[in-house]
């Protein structure tokens, strides 16, 4: 379902199939992978996506993390503080609601609602249908907040430029170890609420660790979305995007 200001919604007549399922077609014991055909489908729109922003020097950020990293209070922030330094607009993805989407369109920054009831993560048929509704302008910076899970968004490349996890020092140290596969895919992984760093037992540096552990090479800053510790190099990795 997307919604866009108070247009009318639209449903996603697609079923939603997780990529794990697998069917038995036949008696001679041989299984066909439906997470073959679902991610070759996507692919193939994700390519298609990203063919059609690349055309118009539209740069999207896939931004993933568990429920309550601070993903909607991050992207207000960058909002208001990079006004003006370049078109924006926002991909908003919850399974229900558009109670984010309400509250990036009071910062004046143009904003779709992709709501995925039973999904637990935006694809490429989803992004493609936000990007026609919202039609960013060219030369966009395109944050798309995906849905809250650790897991499913790492599986599906929706078009987008580069790929940012969050996580908040309220969650484990451990995260990226226990959940592998998203922090591998990760450009930069951002650690924010740094201001309850002092009240909560988070090891900064062990964690960096553990996520350079599955990703060598990504990325790590530390932020807090409520204060704007740390949000200037954040500022600056966006900016080298383009």
């Amino acid at each position: 379902m997307l919604r866009q200001d108070d247009a009318p919604a639209h449903t996603h007549p697609h079923p939603h199939t997780h990529p794990h399922e697998t069917l038995q077609p036949n008696g001679d014991g041989e299984t066909v992978t439906i997470e073959q055909k679902v991610l070759a489908k996507n692919d193939l729109l994700a390519d298609r996506n990203r063919t059609w922003m690349t055309g118009r020097g539209v740069v999207a950020v896939n931004m993933m993390s568990s429920p309550g990293a601070g993903k909607t209070t991050l992207l207000e922030r960058t909002i208001s503080d990079l006004d003006g330094r370049r078109p924006m607009a926002v991909i908003e993805g919850d399974q229900e609601t558009g109670l984010d989407a309400d509250r990036i369109r009071r910062t004046g920054c143009a904003v779709v609602q992709v709501n995925t009831g039973a999904g637990c993560h935006l694809d490429a048929e989803m992004m493609r249908d936000a990007l026609t509704a919202l039609s960013p302008a060219e030369g966009s910076l395109l944050m798309v907040e995906n849905v809250g899970n650790l897991v499913c968004p790492a599986l599906f490349d929706l078009g987008e430029r580069t790929k940012v996890v969050i996580i908040s020092v309220t969650e484990g140290t451990d995260k990226p170890l226990k959940y592998p596969y998203m922090f591998a895919a990760a450009d930069l992984i951002l650690i924010n609420k740094a201001d309850l760093l002092p009240y909560v037992d988070f090891d900064v540096e062990q964690c960096a660790q553990h996520a350079r552990s599955v990703n060598p090479d990504v990325r790590v800053l530390t932020v807090s979305a409520t204060t704007g510790e740390g949000l200037a190099h954040w500022y600056d990795w966006l900016a080298e995007q383009w």
